[in-house]
């Protein structure tokens, strides 16, 4: 997701955000204040002395957090203090710059902090969060509000032609006069307190929803009594559900543990329809049942609130405040954007679901294909059509050896980079891999850390954090992490992946090589700062080089013989990749019309009961298919109530839009060269947030984007 050029704002916002591109404050460089009140025994308290200033996570205890947080409000409100009461007139250096290089401390810990959130939590982190997440807000507003600092920032804005700035300064300081108005700088007295009033209490209630979706999740896992249940998982699944089991006490049973998303892989091969049904009732009622793990009145608060801050500020809706700053510019473009691909999408998936009827009652199964069932049998039409399942396909797709040959292969043809792992630097779990990246004339260029694997505190889904604040002003690289949710094999086995986890590790790398190749400029212009209806484009158009012939040729060998993937399985797999697109498009339109309606309520509406809301609006909206829910259904959409993609979830179908545009100009000029990905670097993924991304694109694409390649990708025309 996206970050604002407002120092405190960025991190008072999205320090709640555990699955998110980025976590990190605007502010960055050289030269930091006393933290006279944080004892030097907390590592927060001075810059890191291991190799590029990795994190000390050895010395780190969840009890430095809080007081490190704490010091760095102070700290962080001093400094933006001492620039709005600056007695010298306002020049770029001693405001726009000086404001991007403040908070070195918060900036240090909050960034671990909303990593840790999100990927190793525990009750005492979620505590700190609790109880930080509305003082964070308060600082935020303090300095974002401020009428000093923003009458510096007008001054400047309003002689912007004549102060000699260069186009990234000038691009920048645009940025910082237009998100202080759009946080309520030009509002009376009353409207500001009123709209910090409000902040503080989305804050509240966002750290209170982050903390107990965790929970809400892990209390969901589906327990089996009876191994016999489990037929059609294979030994190493069972071994899975076995040690989750035993991590509960629950010895001589077996523990489903669930996904992010509503569908839940292992439904495609278990067998017993029973079990299907419990599994999908216990994803899909996560957060929407009685008791302390219960999201629904949080989630209608949150609603409430911010269509109560966009009527303070100006606008009909939430949806329309946020859209302002996007690139499809209000909640109509973007909507129209998702129903005018519904149609096709749900006629699509009505198709598929006939086949798989037929197949059903073909075998005389005798019921009405249910959402539980979908998965299952969709797994046996395509095995009847193409001859396909993942048994066949996933021992040639080994952990180490897709990340190495695959997502690094990639990386280093188009781009030149070259990896090199590192033992020696510390991780916050002993599953997290960390690798130096050269770049191609052999400098130094990044910290990766893979983080890859489940566990009962982490998060659900993918996403790529930074780990630090990186800077082009005092040349600080990047520290980038990815993180997924991939089954964890056995002690002893290999991490056998499907071609989707495949295709989720190339995504999350495309947020990473965005992040490394966009800190050049000022913090707040890296790529993680771009609109967050452009940040996913550059992961979705990296999905595309794991089906690359040459890139899939060199990762595809089976784990034990070394074998590569028979060219008849290849043939298979590219042959299967269109089916299900019906339900995936599905699927995926019914949650972004589902955020864009719970965004779209006026201040005035009453609160909502979050079941009536949903099914209503899915109905409204032509998505209401009973075999195909909503990737995510309300309670448990963390994107949009915790995440920073409130009102712009659709930025995944935009993406697309711009992914496989894009791709489709590689594929038009010689496909994968280091010629075309240098192209594709300078052009796009190098500027980060420097000028408007739509001319960016239609820098590198000769026109804007064209909807046909997603139409031509999904078989949606």
């Amino acid at each position: 997701m996206s970050r604002t050029p407002l120092t405190a704002a960025s991190i008072a916002a999205m320090l709640l955000m555990a699955q998110s591109v980025a976590l990190l404050p605007a502010s960055a460089a050289a030269g930091e204040s006393s933290s006279a009140s944080l004892p030097a025994s907390n590592p927060f308290a001075s810059v890191s002395t291991l190799p590029f200033e990795a994190p000390p996570f050895a010395r780190i205890k969840d009890t430095d957090f809080k007081p490190a947080l704490e010091a760095g409000m102070v700290q962080l409100k001093a400094e933006s203090a001492a620039i709005a009461n600056n007695p010298a007139p306002p020049t770029f250096h001693n405001t726009i710059a000086a404001m991007e290089k403040s908070g070195q401390l918060f900036a240090r810990t909050s960034t671990l902090f909303g990593n840790l959130l999100g990927s190793n939590t525990n009750d005492a982190l979620d505590k700190v969060n609790e109880e930080e997440a509305p003082r964070m807000q308060a600082m935020a507003d303090a300095i974002q509000l401020d009428p000093k600092l923003f009458a510096r920032v007008k001054t400047l804005y309003n002689a912007r032609e004549t102060l000699g700035l260069d186009s990234n300064q000038k691009f920048l300081l645009d940025r910082y006069y237009h998100r202080f108005v759009h946080a309520g700088a030009e509002l009376a007295p009353s409207d500001k307190a009123a709209v910090a009033e409000i902040n503080g209490k989305i804050a509240t209630l966002q750290a209170q929803y982050q903390s107990r979706l965790v929970a809400a999740a892990n209390a969901a896992a589906v327990v089996v009594s009876d191994k016999s249940e489990l037929d059609g998982l294979s030994e190493a699944e069972i071994a899975v559900a076995a040690n989750a089991a035993k991590a509960r006490k629950l010895d001589g049973k077996w523990v489903v543990v669930l996904t992010n998303t509503t569908q839940q892989p292992i439904l495609a091969s278990l067998k017993n329809r029973d079990l299907r049904a419990r599994i999908l009732a216990a994803s899909e009622s996560r957060g929407d049942t009685d008791g302390p793990n219960d999201l629904r009145d949080i989630i209608s608060s949150l609603a409430r609130l911010r269509a109560q801050k966009a009527k303070l500020m100006g606008f009909p809706n939430y949806s329309a405040y946020v859209m302002v700053d996007q690139m499809a510019r209000n909640p109509e473009a973007a909507k129209k954007l998702l129903t005018d691909l519904a149609p096709a999408a749900t006629a699509k998936a009505r198709a598929e679901a006939a086949e798989i009827q037929a197949l059903i009652d073909q075998q005389k199964g005798g019921f009405t294909l249910t959402a539980s069932d979908w998965s299952f049998y969709a797994d046996q039409v395509r095995k009847a059509k193409y001859s396909l399942d993942d048994s066949q396909v996933k021992p040639y797709f080994e952990l180490n050896r897709v990340l190495q040959d695959g997502v690094f292969y990639a990386a280093h043809e188009l781009y030149g980079l070259t990896f090199k792992e590192r033992k020696d630097i510390p991780v916050y779990d002993p599953d997290v891999r960390v690798f130096e990246v050269f770049d191609a004339d052999g400098k130094h260029l990044a910290l990766f850390y893979a983080d890859y694997f489940h566990r009962p505190n982490k998060s659900g889904g993918a996403w790529c954090n930074f780990l630090n604040q990186p800077s082009g002003l005092d040349k600080r690289a990047p520290l980038v992490v990815n993180v997924a949710n991939f089954t964890k094999p056995a002690a002893g086995e290999p991490a056998l992946l499907s071609f989707d986890d495949v295709t989720t590790m190339f995504h999350e790398f495309g947020h990473a090589l965005h992040a490394m190749f966009s800190v050049k400029y000022y913090p707040s212009q890296d790529g993680f700062n771009l609109p967050t209806d452009v940040i996913e484009f550059p992961s979705q158009f990296n999905e595309h080089w794991a089906l690359y012939p040459s890139v899939f040729a060199n990762y595809a060998h089976h784990y034990k013989t070394g074998e590569a993937m028979p060219q008849a399985l290849v043939d298979k797999i590219k042959a299967a990749k269109g089916y299900g697109q019906g339900y995936a498009a599905t699927e995926l339109l019914a949650a972004s019309l589902l955020d864009l309606e719970w965004h779209s309520l006026g201040p005035d509406a009453a609160k909502q009961v979050p079941d009536a809301f949903e099914a209503a609006a899915l109905k409204k909206d032509g998505v209401d298919l009973a075999q195909v829910p909503p990737r995510y259904r309300s309670p448990y959409f963390l994107h949009i109530w915790a995440n920073g993609y409130e009102s712009n979830y659709y930025s995944y179908t935009w993406g697309e839009i711009l992914d496989d545009d894009a791709f489709e100009w590689f594929t038009e000029h010689g496909g994968l060269t280091r010629a075309n990905g240098q192209r594709f670097r300078d052009l796009m993924l190098g500027p980060g947030y420097t000028a408007d991304p739509m001319a960016l694109y239609r820098n590198f694409r000769g026109r804007d984007p064209s909807v046909k390649a997603l139409e031509r990708q999904r078989g949606l025309e």
